[in-house]
């Protein structure tokens, strides 16, 4: 019983976490993402609140961090992040990788 108690436990804290949370903005103008680096909380879900204000979509990729996620132009859309072991994690613009990149610092 205990050990469903404390299982339980983590799960609500973890998903608070990310429910208190309104999110950490990301802007991307210009084929370029600001800030280019994003601190986010160790070992917790997190959420990326991406704005597009270019006029065509850009899909934020990341292997390492394992989501894609497609935003329309003049839009905005929500990256959810996994719990992450501390270290840094890039990604990108899938559609401008030459100058749409950044980088996720887990602490």
């Amino acid at each position: 019983m205990k050990l469903v108690l404390l299982t339980l436990g983590a799960v609500l804290v973890a998903s608070s976490a990310l429910a208190d949370d309104a999110g950490i903005p990301l802007k991307l103008k210009n084929h370029r993402f600001t800030p280019a680096e994003i601190h986010v909380k160790a070992n917790v879900p997190n959420l990326i609140v991406m704005s597009n204000e270019d006029a065509t979509a850009e899909e934020f990729d990341s292997t390492s961090l394992k989501v894609e996620k497609v935003v329309a132009g003049n839009s905005s859309g929500n990256v959810r992040i996994r719990p992450l072991a501390p270290g840094r994690y890039p990604f990108m613009g899938e559609y401008h990788s030459d100058t749409a990149q950044g980088v996720v610092v887990a602490e």
